[in-house]
């Protein structure tokens, strides 16, 4: 899969683990999958081949048992600015990641055998729901995949966004998974100011999540910090045909305007 054809696919229709594979080869193409692709494999066959648990619950336990107990995956806690930590191939060979990297492997193994999983969004960290049966279980997967309560899933959100926070975290879709994996390193590129790198990792989410229309806002502000105005027309162009906000509309204009101003 390359990353241009993700842009094309319906969300339910991405496979995350592939997707995955895709993002982490526009840095190291020489990249290996096949451990990876043969970990899931292996682990979808185990769970197969077992009597498959009907709870969110035991569902959740076999999950963390395979990915972190005999796999040993877990949070990169010592390096966790490190890019590899969000590097699916990577993430299995060292094994350690980025809480969305892992939250990815729980969800595809789980869909893979037909199990409900979804990733939930908290802020500045990402959990996993497992549903079957008449519950649903939360799992946090970088702390080796424990199971963890709804209260302890607030009082992690709570210390990642300091203010109050609702019962209820959104799950994420397919896109939004694949674009915060490569948030996390275009954050850290902007914060220690590579603008040449985060321009590039703009530009592979705005072809993982063409629609999205904030990432082509960012990705134009980055374009006329390194002086390429006539791809950050571009960028704004995109954004302003995919928008359906009066207001953020009438903003790209004049950012139109102002570039086509700058240029005369």
């Amino acid at each position: 899969m390359e990353l241009n054809e993700l842009g094309l696919l319906d969300d339910t229709d991405i496979d995350l683990v592939e997707a995955s594979i895709a993002i982490a080869r526009c840095d190291r193409p020489e990249a290996d999958p096949a451990r990876l692709r043969r970990m899931v494999s292996g682990w979808a066959i185990a769970l197969q081949r077992d009597t498959q648990p009907v709870s969110g619950s035991g569902r959740a336990r076999r999950l963390s048992g395979l990915i972190a107990g005999e796999a040993g995956l877990t949070g990169a806690s010592e390096d966790y600015d490190n890019p590899l930590n969000a590097d699916l191939i990577a993430v299995v060979e060292r094994g350690r990641g980025l809480p969305v990297a892992l939250s990815i492997l729980y969800v595809a193994l789980a869909r893979r055998v037909g199990w409900a999983a979804e990733a939930l969004n908290l802020p500045g960290h990402v959990i996993v729901e497992v549903t079957g049966g008449v519950d649903a279980a939360l799992i946090d997967p970088f702390d080796h995949g424990m199971g963890i309560s709804r209260e302890r899933a607030m009082e992690i959100a709570r210390h990642g966004g300091g203010e109050p926070v609702s019962a209820r975290f959104e799950p994420m879709t397919n896109r939004q998974l694949l674009v915060r994996l490569i948030t996390n390193q275009a954050s850290r590129a902007r914060s220690s100011g590579d603008t040449k790198r985060a321009l590039r990792l703009y530009e592979r989410m705005t072809m993982i999540a063409p629609r999205l229309s904030t990432l082509w806002w960012e990705r134009a502000r980055l374009e006329q910090l390194v002086g390429a105005n006539k791809a950050a027309r571009a960028s704004l162009t995109a954004m302003l045909e995919t928008t359906h906000d009066t207001a953020m509309a009438r903003r790209i204009q004049a950012a139109l305007a102002a570039l086509a101003r700058s240029d005369s």
